[in-house]
């Protein structure tokens, strides 16, 4: 039992290691979205309910190997299954895989969120050091734009927030921006071209005004 625990993190890097790798395999239909936006259709018929539970599957992982975007995952679901399901199927998954990666943290600490980020990326986060505020902080985070959400995922496990709490901040928090990305993968469906432009310029601001405000409130808590 002593050689598993002392083993346990290798053997944690060795199963994501592959999961990513399952990711990379996986990952042709969402790359070819942006050319070929139907060929992601027909992939999710020929796959059926196996295609829906794969998508959410890598949405999830998504999150977990942190190096993988999230955008094309939002705006696909909205063209695949519509606005309100596809922000829904999204929401949940992105939750799902911001809860795992909170509890591996809490589990494994620094050495695991090191399997993604630098010491320096670590090191350039001085706002969750606001216990008096967390909550408040961390919902900001998710809910603008722009801001380093995959970093902050990991480093939330670190915190002593309650994984309910997490739970709410991740759901509620990124609800609006993945709305707006499926609502333009939907006009996209229905060539609504002028929607499309219109949502990506709004989430284009709101990228920036996010990136700005990240910046003040993070150097305010140096």
């Amino acid at each position: 039992m002593n050689d598993l625990k002392k083993y346990r993190f290798w053997i944690l890097a060795g199963v994501i290691a592959l999961f990513a790798g399952a990711v990379a395999l996986l990952w042709q239909p969402l790359t070819g979205f942006a050319s070929d936006p139907q060929s992601l259709r027909l992939w999710l018929e020929e796959n059926g309910a196996l295609g829906v539970v794969l998508f959410a599957a890598l949405n999830t992982a998504q999150v977990i190997v942190a190096v993988i975007p999230g955008g094309p995952f939002e705006v696909a679901a909205g063209y695949l299954f519509g606005v309100l399901p596809g922000t829904l199927l999204c929401d949940v998954a992105m939750t799902t895989g911001s809860v795992i990666v909170f509890l591996l943290v809490k589990r494994l600490g620094m050495p695991f969120i090191r399997l993604f980020f630098s010491q320096e990326q670590i090191d350039s986060v001085h706002l969750l050091h606001d216990t008096k505020r967390l909550k408040p902080i961390l919902f900001l985070i998710f809910l603008v734009p722009g801001t380093p959400k995959d970093l902050i995922t990991y480093l939330a496990g670190l915190t002593a927030l309650p994984v309910g709490s997490w739970v709410m901040i991740c759901f509620v928090g990124r609800l609006p921006a993945i709305l707006f990305s499926a609502m333009g993968g939907s006009a996209l469906d229905e060539s609504e071209y002028g929607t499309v432009i219109a949502v990506a310029v709004l989430l284009v601001v709101g990228y920036l005004v996010g990136t700005y405000f990240y910046q003040k409130l993070n150097s305010r808590d140096r």
